[in-house]
């Protein structure tokens, strides 16, 4: 019997993710853009990232077989995970059975469900994004209602992804995710992953991305942000004045801000777009 440490009583930690992964048979699926994390002691620094998570709500994508779960649970949260993948079924049961009341499986795919409804609208997101869905779910995340139904978004990207979203006008990554991203939210990369830390190694790096929600000016419609960026950055080496002669009255718009024609998409600022944004809107 343990519970007399002073005997010395030794208790075993969980079991190791890879005896987990041999045990159910699983292996990790490049259709599904799949690579898992196995080393407890980096999943539990990225599960840290949002801060205090005791008696959170988290929405989870692409948990696998539970490794960055676990994390999130050991830091008191309540854990709603989207998982399209069944085979992890049976661990995550595991898992839940371990924490009872802690963690509910949605099996679906992420694009399609409620995010707000699964949370009880409100919680953070945190997730190892499955690399084909990443960039999709977080331009749904910022482009819908605002103030969000999330507190907070830690996620996993190629770190190529990553850079673009924090990229600084004048940058080659700047673009069109970098403007979305920094008209609504502060984002930062918190954490930068080598290949080695992923079983399957991945081709390119990785990085989490936090990132939290801030103001958004008024009148400035989100299809129009998306519309105007889609446009100057489709042809990011054409001058504004043919990049943007597609979107009705944006030239006009243009010549009311005082912005110069001759310039190029990834000169202007995100307040630049913004300010074309709101007169368009």
């Amino acid at each position: 019997m343990c519970g007399e440490p002073l005997r010395g009583c030794v208790t075993s930690g969980p079991e190791p993710l890879r005896d987990i992964i041999a045990r159910h048979g699983l292996q990790a699926s490049k259709a599904l853009g799949q690579n898992f994390i196995l080393d407890r002691q980096l999943l539990a620094r990225i599960a840290a990232i949002p801060g205090d998570m005791d008696g959170e709500t988290v929405l989870e994508v692409g948990p696998g077989p539970g490794g960055l779960t676990r994390a999130l649970l050991e830091r008191g949260a309540k854990v709603v995970a989207v998982e399209r993948d069944r085979r992890f079924a049976p661990a995550l049961a595991e898992l839940a059975a371990e924490f009872p009341g802690k963690l509910r499986l949605v099996e679906g795919d992420a694009l399609r469900v409620d995010e707000q409804e699964l949370v009880g609208g409100h919680g953070r997101v945190v997730a190892n994004l499955p690399y084909n869905v990443g960039t999709a779910l977080l331009l749904r995340w910022l482009t819908t209602q605002w103030p969000p139904w999330w507190r907070s978004l830690t996620l996993m990207f190629q770190k190529e992804v990553a850079e673009r979203i924090v990229a600084r006008a004048g940058s080659d990554a700047y673009g069109r995710l970098s403007i979305i991203a920094q008209w609504r939210s502060q984002p930062r990369i918190a954490m930068q992953l080598s290949r080695s830390a992923f079983v399957p190694p991945p081709k390119v790096a990785s990085a989490v991305v936090q990132i939290e929600p801030g103001q958004t000016p008024d009148g400035v419609k989100p299809a129009m942000i998306e519309r105007l960026t889609e446009a100057a950055f489709g042809q990011r080496r054409k001058m504004l004045r043919s990049s943007l002669k597609s979107v009705p009255g944006a030239l006009e718009a243009l010549d009311k801000l005082g912005i110069d024609p001759q310039r190029r998409a990834e000169t202007l600022e995100v307040a630049d777009f913004v300010a074309l944004a709101h007169l368009l809107s």
